[in-house]
């Protein structure tokens, strides 16, 4: 048994989460309370070490009214368990779960003991040289998380769509265009090499928000 995922994303109208330079003022005031309110219906939310590093997010809800209760518990995929110690995510506003790999290499054991000391602070290790979504999905569920947010980075999304951990895609496009090769986007990694590959989806939803456009899609599991 696996969690029920909904994948969230902000983007502009050709894909991108940020420009060139990180600014990554996409969403408007309506479409981050829709964010948490999901945030606030959830179990957990999910994201890469890549967010943690690049944004330092809270991961709480806090944009609407909630109580910290409300706080559905955070997780982190970090293969190289690279988070840094004072990372906002290690509050105690809510329980953080660190998805890292079985390696013991001198220097992660030392940051696993350090991040033992954090009150609120799991690690779990699972994977060799990556953590293993499918086998992490598993064991989140028998904790009792039936459904998380999927709120990215690019090469986390690609990890759960490309092993079909995907159940449900929620995005916000604004009517912007950034561009620019090395601005990050949606879903990076590798890619599927063929349309029959991809991931397919079926619109269920749709209705402007802000200045854009919500889209609703279930994954359509054909793969």
């Amino acid at each position: 048994m696996k969690p029920y995922v909904i994948s969230n994303v902000g983007m502009s109208l050709d894909g991108k989460l940020a420009t060139i330079n990180n600014d990554s003022r996409i969403s408007g005031e309506n479409d981050l309370k829709r964010v948490h309110q999901i945030r606030k219906e959830v179990h957990g939310i999910m994201v890469g070490i890549g967010t943690v590093l690049k944004d330092d997010p809270r991961l709480t809800v806090h944009k609407i009214q909630a109580k910290k209760e409300d706080n559905p518990v955070r997780i982190v995929v970090d293969s190289n368990l690279r988070i840094p110690l004072n990372a906002r995510i290690l509050n105690n506003d809510a329980k953080t779960i660190i998805a890292t790999t079985l390696d013991d290499n001198p220097e992660k054991m030392e940051k696993m003991e350090k991040l033992k000391e954090y009150e609120s602070v799991e690690v779990i290790q699972v994977g060799s040289e990556k953590v293993d979504l499918k086998k992490l999905m598993n064991i989140l569920y028998e904790k009792g998380i039936k459904k998380i947010l999927l709120e990215g980075g690019g090469t986390l999304n690609w990890g759960m769509f490309k092993e079909n951990l995907v159940d449900e895609v929620s995005v916000y496009v604004a009517p912007k265009i950034f561009g620019g090769m090395g601005a990050p986007t949606y879903v990076d990694g590798e890619g599927f090499k063929t349309v029959d590959e991809c991931v397919k989806l079926e619109l269920k939803k749709y209705y402007p928000l802000d200045d854009g456009m919500v889209l609703e899609f279930k994954v359509k599991n054909t793969r």
